[in-house]
């Protein structure tokens, strides 16, 4: 029996520009919502997905009216995909860093809501990289913490800002900012028009509250171990989703709820009392290849306060 060839005997130009959009259409969650990312119709990036199923040999996703999905194959294509892609940027970055001159990309991953703080230390950060290298493309995710730890352990991500809590072997941790914590109810909520005097501890331990999915230090989890925790969610956006329903009560950045405060919307409980400092921090790979953006925007924002 003749032993089938390779599909994939060489990865060409056209291969790798297929591989970018794949993990474009992956990361969108499908092909409507690539388009205004790739810049291109759905039919072209249909079409383009059929191109490199065709070139793998591999059926990649499930797209039609139960929506779009990966299949097994597609989820190991994808996991190589942002291997190659991380390897070839990393190739990239190396060469333009020879000639001292900031080319390349810089690709950050975020925890979401850190636009609200007041200090904006990244936005400054990044201020200055363009300034000095008006080349640099620059890439934000906005993602999970633990997305972005894996992010910066395999290379899709330079560099990502997470809360500090136990820290995870391969990364490298350093503080950036201190935020506060308050909680919060909503409009509408059985205690919105409570004076403190009138919320004592049980009082508000029996509230439905919301506990978050993220890791978190063992002393800011205690925080919530006392609540009545019926809800969760991925990042403070989904608790504040549930906090303004006026149904539970939950922790949020105080810089992120003064808006809501500002409308009347959002109250805090017992402030004095009720609240948390979280360290966010920026890490790193350790044993990271030189990467001159990277270091440009990490001295940046060391020197940003």
């Amino acid at each position: 029996m003749s032993r089938r060839p390779d599909p994939l005997a060489q990865v060409s130009d056209f291969d790798i520009r297929l591989l970018r959009i794949f993990r474009s259409v992956v990361e969108c969650g499908g092909f409507s919502a690539a388009e205004n990312v790739l810049g291109i119709g759905r039919s072209a990036i249909s079409q383009q997905m059929s191109d490199l199923e065709q070139r793998l040999g591999l059926r990649l996703c499930q797209r039609g009216r139960a929506g779009f999905s990966l299949t097994e194959e597609g989820r190991e294509v994808y996991q190589s995909a942002l291997q190659l892609l991380a390897a070839l940027e990393s190739f990239r970055t190396g060469v333009n860093g020879l000639h001292q001159h900031l080319r390349g990309e810089l690709n950050i991953g975020l925890t979401d809501n850190l636009v609200t703080l007041p200090h904006m230390r990244i936005t400054h950060a990044l201020a200055q990289l363009k300034d000095r290298g008006p080349d640099v493309r620059i890439q934000i995710r906005m993602i999970a913490p633990s997305q972005v730890e894996q992010g910066v352990l395999d290379g899709s991500l330079h560099v990502g800002v997470v809360p500090q809590s136990s820290p995870l072997s391969g990364l490298e941790y350093q503080p950036l900012y201190s935020e506060r914590s308050l909680l919060y109810c909503a409009v509408g909520h059985p205690l919105f028009y409570a004076s403190d005097e009138a919320l004592d501890g049980d009082r508000l331990n029996a509230q439905e509250a919301i506990a978050p999915t993220f890791r978190l230090p063992a002393d800011i989890q205690a925080r919530y171990q006392v609540l009545k925790c019926t809800a969760s969610a991925s990042d403070r956006e989904g608790m504040a989703f549930l906090i303004l329903t006026g149904r539970y009560i939950g922790y949020l950045p105080d810089h992120y709820a003064t808006f809501w405060v500002q409308q009347g919307r959002l109250r805090a409980l017992k402030p004095s009392e009720r609240f948390y400092d979280l360290t966010l921090s920026w890490v790193t790979r350790k044993g990271r290849r030189p990467h001159l953006v990277l270091e440009s925007f990490l001295e940046s924002l060391a020197q940003t306060r």
